[in-house]
This record gives structure tokens, sequence and C-alpha cells, in this order.
């Protein structure tokens, strides 16, 4: 019975504040870009901790979003209890106004050389320990918060079936030991094939017809040609879906758990994330309370502390099914933090996209969106600015709330109306 279960939200407003419990052993930071397998990377995750962040040059996920406009946003709400490390420093502009909206100094920020980061940390007696999102190939085993054997485990889509939830059937296969043509695939369509760790959607393929599973295995070979995968899943797909879920949690190393917040998800039909849509006072997390229980106690008993976030499908029958557990920050963390300050101003509803875009420089649009700024109608998490055919945007990550879902539905109109457009 969930009643049985005293799970309590988190009251603070950052990372830092949860982080805080777990780092007075040692000098601790978070590493807060991913890893990478692309040409530009200085330290590819080629060698042990794969990762699936596109199967050719062309497709891989850019500099620019790795090391720049994700760091960022997760940097905005990192808080001062613990350093947080980029590669890439964000523009004054940017930082000033989160010191005004947010309230922390980000006099913590590390900005290391991305040429050398990897090896300063891994040589440097100036941290003790890192904090990652993702295993990294190119710094020490010992120097990783948890360790990295074990996380990565922990983030392969195998596992999902060990973390003791619901979840649909599947069947892995070892890409070393059978070919894509021996697989056994189901008869009917549809059903996804999932790499073992697809970095933000990338790697997961939902098969609706012949046409969809040659691409699919098109993508698979150019993976293993380069020697960037072991493992795929083949798994049933959920039908009559009402509901797609992140439910997020924060799990210290005594084992206690600490509820974050639940969103909506936001994806398109192909299954690439745009988002999250989250209701503060309506959400009712206690129908999540087992599976957050079984997730927790195994994750505890593997050494494992930080960030949990799974992924959960509910269809028409209320039944609920995991279909990923992200054992790091997830994307729409930021918005669930923001529950307190946003709940303080009477808005219980907010939308947090990835992909806000606004002509201009991030000056300009700071200017232009000072009043629905200042009444935190929008909040800017990151903000990065590009030219193209010689005329500036700006690409935001951001946060819409409102009172009501209405009421926000109007802001984001007003918002459009003012020039800042959005995918999601």
């Amino acid at each position: 019975m969930n009643l049985t279960y005293d799970f309590q939200y988190f009251h603070g407003c950052s990372f830092s504040d949860l982080f805080a419990q777990d780092i007075i052993d040692a000098h601790y930071a978070l590493i807060l870009n991913y890893p990478a397998t692309a040409s530009w990377a200085a330290y590819p995750n080629t060698k042990k901790y794969f990762i699936q962040d596109g199967s050719s040059e062309a497709t891989k996920t850019p500099f620019n979003k790795l090391c720049q406009k994700e760091p960022w946003k997760n940097l905005a709400v990192l808080g001062d209890a613990i350093p947080g490390i980029v590669i890439v420093e964000p523009q004054k502009l940017l930082i000033d106004y989160w010191r005004e909206h947010f309230g922390f100094s980000y006099s913590s920020m590390q900005t290391l050389d991305c040429s050398l980061y990897l090896d300063d940390l891994s040589q440097s007696d100036r941290f003790d320990k890192l904090i990652t999102l993702f295993p990294f190939d190119n710094l020490k085993p010992e120097k990783h918060a948890v360790d990295p054997d074990t996380h990565y485990r922990l983030l392969d889509k195998v596992t999902l079936a060990e973390l003791g939830v619901q979840c649909p059937k599947y069947e892995s296969y070892n890409l070393h030991t059978k070919s894509l043509e021996d697989i056994q695939l189901p008869e009917q369509f549809p059903y996804l094939i999932k790499t073992s760790h697809g970095l933000s959607g990338e790697g997961t393929y939902i098969i609706k017809s012949a046409s969809d599973l040659n691409y699919c295995f098109e993508e698979l070979r150019k993976y293993l040609d380069h020697k960037l995968l072991n493992t795929i899943i083949v798994s049933e797909f959920v039908k009559n879906e009402v509901q797609n879920y992140c439910v997020q949690f924060y799990l210290n190393k005594a084992g206690d758990i600490t509820l974050i917040g639940t969103t909506s998800q936001l994806v398109t039909e192909e299954g690439i994330y745009l988002g999250g849509l989250i209701h503060y006072r309506e959400t009712d997390m206690s129908k999540f309370f087992e599976m957050i229980a079984a997730i927790g106690e195994y994750a505890h008993k593997v050494g494992y502390f930080g960030f949990i976030g799974f992924d959960v499908l509910e269809d028409k029958d209320g039944q609920l099914y995991a279909i990923d557990a992200n054992f790091r920050i997830n994307g729409s963390t930021p918005l669930c933090l923001q529950r307190h300050t946003l709940l303080s101003l009477g808005k219980e509803v907010a939308k947090y996209s990835t992909d806000y875009r606004m002509d201009g420089t991030l000056d300009s649009i700071l200017v232009t969106l000072k009043p629905e700024l200042d009444h935190k109608n929008f909040i800017i998490l990151s903000a990065l600015e590009k030219v193209k055919y010689g005329k500036i945007y700006t690409e935001i990550s951001g946060i819409v709330a409102g009172e009501t879902i209405e009421e926000m539905q109007h802001i984001e109109k007003n918002l459009q109306d003012k020039g800042l457009h959005s995918l999601a």
C-alpha cells in the first residue's frame, strides 16, 4: 500500500540543496556536460563507456547543445554549495540575469579548457570526487563520485527489468555474439528497438513498418562499424497510452528518498524529447510510490546516490509501465525545482521547453521580455546567440508559468506575439 511510504517533497530550489548532505566527506564538483563521441570531442567516449549520441558525424549531438545549452540550463539552478564545471562559460549577461532571478552567486562555477579538462580533473587534487551525468572514459575511475562501472550498468536500458517495477516485455541482444539478421523480431508492428545507452532519445527506434526497420538496422550498422555499440533491446510497444510521465526523486547516500516532482513529457511522434509540463499542486505522486521505493532500493544497494528520473507510460486501464530509468539529473529537473518559487507566486502550472527561439541578441530579448521575466511568467534557463544568413537569433531553454493551464497558454501566446517561438 502507498500509505506505508512517507516520502516528502524537496523544499529547496537548487541541486546544491540536495547534494549538500552527501558531499561533506570530500571535495566534490559536478561536471555539467555529457561525454561525446564526435570528432570535436577532445576526450571521446570510445573505449568502454559507449554513448550513442549519433550514428554518423553529421547526426551526432552538436557541441553547442552538449557543452553550452544543456550544461548552462543546469548551472542556472545549481546553487552555490557545489562547484559546477563548464568548458564554455555563459555570457556575463546571462549570469547577471540568473543572479537577479534565481538569487545564487555563481562564484563557485569553474571554467576549464575543453582540450585539457579531464586530464586536469584526473591529476589535480582540487577535487576528490566528480559527480557526472554519465561515466567518462578519460576521467580516472576513482575520481567518479559513483563507481563508473556501476553507473554505466544502471544507465543501461537492459537493466530496467532488474529494478523491480512493471515494464514492457523486452529481449536484449549482444551484437558481438548475435548478428542483426539472426535476431528474433516480433511478428507484428509496432515495437521498439533501443540501443543500450542512447542520449536524449537517440538510439530509440519506433518500428511501425518494414521501412522503419530497415532504417533502424542501417543506423545500428553505423554504430557497429564505429565500434560504439554492444547491446540492443527489442521491446513490446505499450498500446493505448494516455500519459507519458517523468517521475523524479533524489536518493541520498543513506538510502533516503526525497521527491522532486513529476512532469508530463512533451515528445514528437518520433519520440524526440521537447520538454515537460507540470501541475505543481495537482500532481499526485503517490501512485508512483511503489516504483520509486523499488528503484531507490535497487540503486542504494549497488552504491548509487544522486538524482533519479524514470519515464512511465500509463495506459487507458491505469496500468503503469516504466519504459526508461535515468540515474542522473533529467531534462526537466530544473522545471521541478521551481515548485516553491512559482507556487509562492500563485503559479501552479509550468511548461519547460528546450527549443524556444527568438530573433535578436540576448540583450535585446531581455529588454523585450522584461515584463514577463519580472513576473516570472517566463524564466530563462539557458540562452545561446547564433547567426544564420547574417541574422542574429537566440536559442533559449526556458519555462512558461501561469496560475492555470489556460493562463499559461495565454502567456505563451503573448510571448509568441513578441517573437518567442517553440516547436513544443
